[in-house]
């Protein structure tokens, strides 16, 4: 009776055993198939970009997160460049108190952290704006956010072009210059994932 029971128990354990391993293999593979949805996704949406490679690169970690949302791909596209925004602001601050600088060179520091000031307010605004509308005004929201993160591309576009021609130093130009660059592509991938976003809600 004993060694029937004992037989009993291990095949309730085996078909337990298998079953779980069935359903791990089965939630295995649907999370697999749902990370190659969202990274497909991510690279079918970088495509309408201009700075394709940047935009990968710089959203691939929130692939499980924007999933196969275009308004979450907007959004963590201008979350990714208020973020980049912001420390190359606070660095610029920083750079236009240290001794040693042109007074050109001051002048155009000081510019520039108020054309990036504006411009992280301007994607500040975008990303709230997103982030509280309702269907019924969605084609103002989208004017809204349009209109702020072209304005912020256009004060990053400023700043840069402050660094340009000789009379800067060389070091300083290439550091500052790399920084808002790369912000302005951001801003630029962003304002096209924006479009796509418009575009296929409309």
């Amino acid at each position: 009776m004993a060694s029937l029971s004992s037989s009993h128990f291990v095949a309730s354990f085996l078909i337990a055993f298998f079953i779980s391993c069935d359903i791990f293999s089965s939630t295995s593979a649907a999370r697999d198939l749902a990370q190659k949805t969202n990274s497909e996704f991510l690279k079918t949406s970088c495509s309408a970009t201009i700075y394709r490679k940047l935009c990968l690169t710089s959203l691939s970690s929130h692939a499980n997160a924007i999933q196969t949302s275009p308004k979450l791909m907007a959004s963590e596209a201008l979350t990714v460049t208020l973020a980049s925004a912001k420390s190359t602001s606070i660095m610029m601050l920083k750079l236009s108190q240290s001794h040693g600088m042109k007074p050109r060179e001051v002048g155009a520091m000081r510019d520039c952290v108020e054309e990036l000031s504006d411009s992280v307010d301007a994607i500040q605004r975008s990303i709230a704006e997103m982030g509280n509308f309702s269907n019924s005004d969605f084609q103002l929201m989208i004017s809204d956010v349009q209109t702020w993160v072209s304005a912020a591309l256009t004060d990053e576009t400023t700043c840069s072009d402050g660094f340009g021609g000789n009379l800067m130093n060389g070091n300083l130009k290439t550091v500052v210059r790399g920084r808002i660059v790369n912000i302005a592509q951001l801003t630029s991938n962003s304002l096209a994932l924006v479009n796509r976003y418009a575009s296929v809600h409309g």
